[in-house]
Formats: structure tokens, sequence, C-alpha cells
């Protein structure tokens, strides 16, 4: 099994073994088993998650986002069919209500069925609404809830969640978020995606007064990864350590694999290496 991160790029893992394939009306999704990874699925042929170290992309796409809130009550996973984000979230006690919007059933059944521990029982808890659908369908349909955290568990942009990655979106979705909400969005990798991170990064910051990206590497992605927050009122980046320790210790959140407050700054803090490479393609801000 090889994966191609870019036209000239391949990594992979060469004694993978094929479990399960299912070809559902917008993807092909496979799930296999890897000697280094555990099981992994994937869609169309791209990595998804893997249950050696799916922690790394999860944690990190919820609990700074979480953490600079000071009692999320109501959160919006777009895609997430694994049910990974939805775990996290719902570590923290002040959730009330997370929804779930994932295009594909067949994801949802493949993964529980074959990658249970990445949900970890999350769609049974009733504080959780899975939807099967549509995103913007979702988002279009919900007339009055406020959404205190959205969690972009999406696709790439060049795939059929193309059409969520713009700045129409954005302004559809600010529609349903609280004044003090958080977004994630996974953007890719800085080595192989500098354009693609660079027009997602334009684009958040048009629609958020406050969008900062975080980095972190993912080995099932083969290469450091790039995340965002946006915000019209809240910055994760600002938050102290102390501050973060105390909210982990509040919420008694104290059995992550991979987040902590002493990688907080870290996670926000791009090497030179990158910042060059997305410097290239980035619109100056005004």
């Amino acid at each position: 099994m090889l994966f191609h991160p870019s036209p000239d790029a391949v990594y992979g893992f060469p004694n993978a073994k094929l479990i399960a394939r299912v070809d559902s009306p917008y993807q092909r999704i496979e799930v296999w088993d890897t000697p280094q990874l555990g099981r992994l699925f994937t869609l169309d042929g791209r990595p998804m998650t893997s249950t050696g170290d799916e922690f790394i992309y999860h944690e990190c796409m919820v609990h700074p986002a979480a953490l600079a809130h000071p009692s999320p009550r109501a959160a919006l996973v777009l895609g997430g069919g694994d049910g990974g984000a939805a775990r996290q979230l719902l570590r923290h006690p002040s959730i009330e209500r997370i929804v779930v919007a994932e295009l594909d059933e067949e994801v949802v059944r493949l993964t529980r069925e074959h990658l249970p521990q990445v949900q970890g029982g999350a769609f049974d808890d009733p504080r959780v609404e899975l939807v099967i659908g549509d995103a913007a369908h979702c988002v279009a349909a919900t007339a009055t809830a406020r959404f205190d955290l959205v969690v972009f568990d999406l696709t790439p942009p060049d795939s059929p969640a193309a059409g969520l990655y713009t700045p129409d979106f954005y302004a559809h979705l600010k529609r349903i978020m609280s004044p003090t909400a958080v977004l994630s969005v996974h953007l890719g990798s800085p080595y192989f995606h500098p354009r693609r991170i660079a027009d997602l990064l334009d684009g958040l910051r048009t629609t958020f007064a406050v969008v900062r990206t975080m980095n972190t590497f993912v080995p099932l992605y083969g290469s450091l990864w790039m995340m965002a927050t946006a915000s019209d009122a809240l910055d994760p980046a600002a938050i102290a350590s102390e501050t973060l320790a105390q909210r982990l210790e509040a919420r008694q959140i104290d059995s992550l694999k991979h987040y902590a407050p002493a990688l907080h700054a870290g996670l926000f803090s791009a090497s030179s290496l990158a910042r060059d490479k997305l410097s290239r393609f980035l619109k100056p801000l005004c």
C-alpha cells in the first residue's frame, strides 16, 4: 500500500494486509492492517486515521480549541465519521451536545466495525447526534442552535468536500457559531501542500478575526502536518501553559497521549522552513 501526498512523492506500508473494502456512492473505503501503525482506513487511497497514531491528530484538532473556551457546551463536527473527534470532545464535562455530520454512512459502519477504539463508544453517548448527509445541508438546516466548537474533520479540499473550504461556507457557518466559538481545521503538509495551506489560511483570514496555525508530526501522513484554529474572539495560542494545566485539572482530563500544556506553545510555533514554504503563496495581511 503506497500513498502519494504529491505527484512526485511516495511512502507507504509494503506489508499492509487488506481487511475490508467497500465502494460507497461517494468513495472507495478500505481497511488495512499494518505492522507499524496497527489498523488504518483509507478513502480513495488516501490515509485517514490509524489505531496506532489517531490520538495525535484528534487531540490536536480538539483540545487546543476546547481549552481556549471557558465552558464549551455544544460542538459541531463536520465529517468525523470515525468518531475520534467526538470521543475527544466528550472528555470536556461541560459538553452537552455534539452533532457529527458525516456524508458517508459506510465510513461510520466500517470504522465502527474494524477500528472501534477510535470512537471508543462515542456514538453510543446520548450527547452525540450522528447526522448522515451533506455537511452543508446540515449547517443550512440548523436554525437556532449555536455551537461553541466546530471541528472540520473532512477530507481535503480536492475532494467532494471542496465546497466547504470557502469563505462563503465559513460565513454560513458563523451564523450558527456562538460569539466566542472556535473552529479547528486540518490544513496539510507544508512540504507537500504549501499552496493548498496558503489558500485555506487566506480563506479563513477573510472570515475570522483570529487565525492561528498549529503543526505536529503525524506518522500516518508521513510528514509534519499543519492545522489551524479560527475565531472572532478567542486566541488559543495566547493561553499560558499554567492556565491550560488548570483547565485540564478542573475538567479532570488526565489521560491524553499526545497533547499537553508543555507542548501547546510548540504546536503554535512553525519552523522558519515551514514559514518560508508558505510565504511564497500567502496573500499579504492588510
